[in-house]
């Protein structure tokens, strides 16, 4: 009689388990990657001092108040990343062998802040101490902006002519499609990436440049694009240029 007792109570704690273990499979939501938490960034502007520094030349020590106040406005404002401009135009707003110091930061391109210091370096220590990430703003293809100062000897339009274009409006262009360009600019990313705490590294504020750059025209690339045809080229222009910046 104990036996058929302990025997049923078995059999119906076992239809039991087995109903929950399939409610909880079906109640199971889909497991994702946990997120750890919103990316909330802002961009951080130097091309025609923007948003920093607020004019070229500006004693260093402005310089640094500037960006501490942006940083602190920042965090108090709930952000955890900042989008930092470092190539506006060819040109550098942290130590490089690669390229000229940028005439956004001290009025003169090529020439180092005065007392020196590192202002990428800077940024992301202050950024770092705020609980801020810090990431890398890089203009791919710009070698010359037209409130950028006067084209200096250390600008890339002087010592790497042969990748650049000038176009009508005051603007001086790298041509995407040559691999020596291509070349260049993964060289000027990896010397970032392996000197710097950076948090990430972010490409915009163009490719090929927007037709009124050109009066309207379009992109002179006509050498390197009847190069491609007379190697065997198949792609349409629009192809061919979006593959160049793919």
């Amino acid at each position: 009689m104990y036996r058929k007792v302990a025997l049923s109570l078995s059999l119906i704690l076992l239809i039991l388990n087995c109903q929950f273990l399939k409610n909880a499979q079906i109640n199971e939501p889909k497991t994702h990657p946990e997120i750890q938490r919103e990316f909330r960034a802002a961009w951080v502007a130097t091309v025609d001092n923007i948003n920093w520094p607020s004019s070229p030349g500006l004693p260093v020590a402005v310089q640094q108040k500037e960006a501490l106040e942006l940083l602190d406005l920042l965090a108090d404002n709930n952000f955890n990343a900042v989008i930092f401009q470092v190539r506006p135009q060819a040109d550098a707003l942290y130590e490089s062998e690669l390229e000229p110091w940028s005439y956004y930061l001290t009025a003169e391109q090529g020439e180092a802040p005065f007392p020196y210091y590192d202002p990428l370096e800077f940024w992301i220590e202050e950024a770092h101490k705020r609980g801020l990430e810090l990431h890398v703003w890089m203009n791919p293809y710009r070698a010359h902006h037209p409130k950028g100062g006067e084209v200096s000897e250390t600008s890339l339009v002087q010592t790497k002519s042969e990748l650049i274009v000038e176009l009508q409006n005051g603007y001086w262009w790298f041509d995407p499609s040559l691999k020596e360009t291509q070349d260049h600019g993964v060289e000027v990313v990896m010397d970032i990436v392996k000197r710097y705490d950076i948090d990430g590294v972010h490409f915009d504020d163009y490719f090929y440049p927007y037709p009124s750059y050109n009066n309207d025209e379009d992109f002179p690339d006509d050498k390197s694009w009847n190069e491609y045809l007379s190697n065997g080229g198949k792609l349409s222009r629009g192809d061919w240029r979006r593959n160049s910046v793919n």
